[in-house]
């Protein structure tokens, strides 16, 4: 699970964190050179992703809510250019980006902006970020009359997370941006569980326990990390609801997803473990977390996965997972698709509280705490996050500094440029970005 971003956060920084380095992007003094090394193939076999019979099982709980006719079916095209909610573009808050990188990319309206997750009512916190840079090799998203550049970031929602009874995780959304025209306008995409089938009527819920930790949109496929769990969701399948209740789910022939216009539903889903009750192992053991996403598009196309720990010491494993381009899911062997998936490259990184990591085939980057002297600060205090540079089994250094508490980064291949976002809570002005930089 990742860092809470709350107000009074017990971070180390500045002088007392160590992540290993070499010479930072500074000009500071090096540190000891511990690399960003390989995971021998051995290891790698022990790693799976394995769906079970959960697309089977939701694919039928889907037909039967659309065959109700109690949701009407849109697709992101639809969805794009729907209007919503406006955004800003540029870099409103302070980043810490290095001028030298061209940095630039857009803020939330003001309510997404300061949501505060401490308070009784909760709020919602963003974690992941991808794109049409993911979606599409040409970087842009359409049906072939139109393209649009779009960006999609990935939501939890909590309550009271300074008490005893914080309620964590209690929903998740996805939020469409249209960014077309040097315009932000977006919506946001309750995401949902269906429930049912033909007999018993299809229904939905909220995704349980999903923290959302990171995002990648790959073709039509959506897929969220969520610690043990990935998620898969499918953008042909977004449901328009008819009632902006704060509930969720059908009742009475309405539709209603937590005053939201849209759910979006799951398709299915993969786990690391070999139960449904196993919690995922961060930086040891077989099941590892997923706490991050990215896409790399460099060969064969893959899904990358980094491990958050909140222990001040590097070991966050960094996965790569196979790709079939033609289903847009996980690669496997079985003859329908879907099945067993193992890791085809992996790696252990030395940075600290690592929140992302992204490549451009070549390079690594990887978001999380700064090398003693860069960013400075502790606590509220802490001013910066930093993303570091490296190759494998080279040890890392500092590219730049960067919005504090940087969650999942993406790389488009397109642009050549790396993207990020930022969790940070400020219910007064807001600290939150969407940023993009190129990669030096």
């Amino acid at each position: 699970m990742k860092r809470k971003p709350g107000r009074a956060l017990a971070l180390l920084a500045g002088g007392l964190l160590a992540v290993a380095a070499t010479v930072v992007g500074t000009g500071g003094e090096a540190q000891a050179a511990t690399p960003f090394a390989s995971l021998p193939a051995s290891t790698l076999s022990q790693f799976s992703l394995d769906p079970g019979t959960s697309f089977s099982d939701f694919g039928t709980s889907i037909a039967a809510v659309e065959a109700a006719g109690d949701v009407t079916v849109e697709n992101a095209d639809q969805v794009l250019v729907s209007g919503g909610t406006r955004g800003s573009t540029g870099l409103c808050h302070s980043t810490g980006l290095a001028s030298s990188l061209s940095p630039t990319g857009f803020c939330w309206a003001k309510p997404d902006d300061t949501s505060d997750s401490y308070t009784a009512a909760g709020g919602w916190t963003p974690q992941g970020i991808t794109g049409s840079y993911d979606a599409q090799p040409n970087g842009s998203w359409g049906d072939g009359t139109t393209a649009h550049t779009a960006y999609l970031a990935s939501w939890h929602f909590d309550q009271d997370m300074g008490t005893a009874d914080a309620k964590e995780n209690e929903f998740a959304r996805v939020t469409l941006v249209n960014a077309d025209k040097g315009a932000i306008t977006y919506n946001h995409l309750l995401l949902v569980q269906p429930t049912g089938d033909a007999s018993a009527g299809g229904n939905f819920t909220a995704a349980p326990n999903t923290h959302a930790d990171g995002v990648v949109w790959y073709g039509n496929k959506v897929f969220v990390a969520s610690g043990r769990w990935l998620q898969v969701y499918d953008l042909q399948h977004i449901w328009k609801v008819s009632s902006t209740q704060q509930s969720v789910g059908i009742s009475g022939g309405a539709s209603s997803a937590r005053g939201y216009d849209y759910a979006l539903p799951m398709t299915g889903r993969y786990r690391t473990t070999s139960s449904d009750n196993t919690a995922c192992a961060s930086t040891a053991g077989t099941g590892p977390c997923l706490n991050s996403l990215s896409l790399d598009r460099s060969g064969q196309d893959g899904l990358v996965s980094a491990e958050f720990s909140d222990k001040n010491a590097g070991g966050g494993r960094v996965l790569r997972w196979p790709l079939n381009y033609r289903t847009a899911l996980p690669a496997t062997t079985d003859p329908s698709g879907i099945g067993l998936t193992h890791p085809t490259l992996g790696y252990v990184s030395p940075v600290w509280h690592m929140q992302g990591a992204a490549t451009d085939g070549a390079n690594w980057y990887i978001a999380g705490d700064c090398p003693g002297g860069v960013g400075g600060g502790s606590g509220d205090a802490l001013p910066y996050s930093c993303i570091h540079k490296t190759q494998p089994d080279q040890a890392p250094h500092v590219l730049s500094t960067s919005p504090v508490l940087t969650e999942d980064l993406g790389y488009s291949p397109s642009a050549k440029r790396l993207w990020g976002i930022n969790e940070r809570i400020n219910s007064t002005v807001g600290e939150r970005v969407v940023f993009s930089v190129t990669t030096g």
